[in-house]
């Protein structure tokens, strides 16, 4: 694995305690996680040998105080952290990567601050909303079932790594509580629908966008990979065949160079 480390930034908006996830070298890049928490995948681990990826964690999940989320009362305030974090950490324009939840607020920041996002990557986002084609409930659904929604194939070797659990019971009971809260604390900003408005500020991205989606996503149909290309100008749409909600974990061998090619054009 990529030697990494934790950086640890005071941001005066809403006295947050960022935490922010560093490896790799090369130019700096933004990775913006899932509702689910920070993962460490493969996927990041390929960005890390171009780049300095940075990966922030969001307030109450990964390595923040859980009760940071309290202070977040609202999208914006959650867009000004960004905001303050690219500050700290001396980013300029650089290209943002996000997936699912972090998917739409790479738009979010990308739409307030069009100047600081040099390129776009999104993964299956969530953020809009069409009643024939309603995104799952996800923060409902019981672990098992949840599962099934993000993956198409469960038996599949990839998916059955990214799901394998320690052996140790109370870990396994940490993991879980990790996730539940960071569902909630993420859960804050799309519930009880993920339309904060978003199709309306979509026209100020001005970044070069790929919007990657897999085929038969479970979780937000992949009719949605329209919807925001016909909103963020220029955009690109690449749909992933036999692929559930997360290409990163299905389908890397097909992503990888899909995300490579364009961050390099």
């Amino acid at each position: 694995m990529v030697a990494s480390t934790i950086k640890t930034i005071s941001i005066k908006h809403c006295n947050f305690e960022a935490k922010v996830k560093t490896a790799g070298s090369g130019p700096p890049l933004v990775y913006l996680h899932a509702a689910g928490g920070p993962i460490w995948d493969p996927f990041v681990e390929g960005l890390c040998g171009r780049y300095t990826v940075y990966a922030p964690h969001h307030p109450g999940t990964g390595e923040t105080a859980r009760d940071s989320i309290y202070a977040v009362e609202s999208l914006w305030d959650l867009l000004l952290i960004y905001e303050e974090l690219f500050d700290a950490l001396g980013l300029g324009a650089v290209p943002v990567i996000g997936t699912s939840f972090g998917g739409m607020m790479a738009c979010e920041f990308a739409a307030h601050r069009p100047e600081r996002v040099s390129k776009m990557v999104l993964l299956d986002p969530v953020g809009l909303w069409r009643d024939d084609a309603p995104v799952a409930p996800y923060m409902l659904m019981p672990p098992d079932k949840l599962v099934a929604t993000l993956y198409k194939h469960l038996d599949s070797p990839p998916v059955q790594a990214a799901l394998k659990m320690p052996d140790d019971p109370k870990q396994v009971a940490v993991i879980t509580a990790d996730l539940v809260w960071a569902l909630g604390a993420t859960g804050k900003f799309v519930w009880p629908i993920p339309d904060k408005g978003l199709k309306k500020r979509l026209h100020r991205v001005k970044a070069p966008t790929l919007i990657v989606w897999g085929e038969d996503d479970a979780l937000i149909s992949v009719v949605y990979a329209k919807e925001f290309a016909a909103r963020i100008p220029g955009a690109r749409v690449e749909i992933i065949e036999d692929c559930g909600h997360v290409p990163q974990v299905e389908r890397l061998d097909v992503l990888e160079p899909l995300v490579r090619k364009f961050l390099d054009a």
